[in-house]
C-alpha cells in the first residue's frame, strides 16, 4: 500500500496487487473502516476525501473521518458501499461478485454477537459510531473506554443509552465530562443520578451535579451515599449551608 498526502485533507491511497485489496476489504472496508498507514499529522475527526487506486488503475473516492491513532497510521471512518468500491478497483474482468455474495452469506450466518465478537478494537472503535440499536447494545459491554467514547459520537444514540453508559464500570474522566457537557444528554435525571452514584466518576463532578438533583435524591445521597465528601455535601445542602 502507497500512500500519498496530496493536499491538507486529500490522501491517495494506492493498493500495489489484488490481494492486498481484497485483505483491506476483508478486514476493514466491509465494516466501514480503512487504514491510513501514514505519519503525517492529522487531527481526529478531521473529514477527509481519500482517492482509492486499485493495482490495474480502477479508482474510486470516498469520503473518511479519522477516528482513531494507530501504532502504523490512521483509523479512518468510511462513506460508501465497500463492495462498489471494491467492483470499481478491481480488473473489470474480474468484478467482485464472488466476494460480495461471500461477504453476504457470512452476514447471514453470524448474528450480531458473533460478528462484533469477531471485530478488532479498530473495527469497533469504527462500527460504533454509526452502529444500529442491537449493534449498540453489545458496544456498550465493550470493556474498551474509547469503544463508549465512539459511541457519544453516533447520532443515533439515545438518553436511556446514556443512561446505561453513566452507570457504566468502565466510565473513566473524559466520557462523563463529555456526557455532562451535552445538554440533551445532562439535562435527564437518570443520566445525571447515573454519574453521581458510579464510582467511577470524578469527585469534582459529582459534586457539580448534585444541586442539580431533587431533594428526594439528595437526601438518599446524604442518608445512605458511600463518598464522605459527597455525602457531606449533601447534608450541607439539605441544612441551606
Amino acid at each position: 500500500m502507497k500512500v500519498e498526502r496530496t493536499a491538507e485533507a486529500v490522501f491517495t491511497i494506492e493498493f500495489e496487487s489484488e490481494q492486498e485489496l481484497r485483505e483491506e476489504h476483508r478486514l476493514n472496508l466491509a465494516h466501514g473502516a480503512l487504514r491510513l498507514a501514514t505519519t503525517e499529522n492529522v487531527p481526529l475527526y478531521t473529514t477527509l476525501l481519500v482517492t482509492l487506486r486499485g493495482p490495474s488503475g480502477g479508482e474510486t473516492h470516498v469520503r473518511a473521518t479519522a477516528v482513531a491513532k494507530l501504532p502504523d497510521g490512521i483509523a479512518l471512518a468510511v462513506d460508501g458501499n465497500a463492495d462498489e468500491m471494491l467492483q470499481r478497483l478491481l480488473p473489470a474482468e474480474e468484478p467482485a461478485q464472488e466476494a460480495a455474495e461471500e461477504s453476504s452469506d457470512e452476514k447471514t450466518q453470524q448474528n450480531t454477537w458473533d460478528r462484533i465478537r469477531s471485530l478488532s478494537q479498530m473495527q469497533k472503535l469504527l462500527l460504533a459510531v454509526k452502529a444500529e440499536r442491537s449493534e449498540r447494545a453489545l458496544l456498550l459491554q465493550d470493556n474498551d473506554p474509547r469503544v463508549l467514547l465512539s459511541l457519544l459520537r453516533n447520532p443515533r444514540l439515545t438518553v436511556d443509552e446514556v443512561a446505561r453508559m453513566a452507570k457504566s464500570s468502565f466510565l473513566n474522566f473524559q466520557i462523563a465530562d463529555v456526557i455532562m457537557k451535552a445538554s440533551q444528554w445532562s439535562s435527564n435525571l437518570d443520566v445525571r443520578l447515573g454519574l453521581i452514584h458510579n464510582p467511577k466518576t470524578p469527585q469534582a463532578l459529582a459534586l457539580r451535579i448534585l444541586p442539580t438533583l431533587p431533594e428526594t435524591d439528595v437526601r438518599a445521597i446524604a442518608r445512605a451515599g458511600t463518598n464522605m465528601a459527597l455525602k457531606q455535601a449533601a447534608l450541607r445542602r439539605l441544612q441551606g449551608k
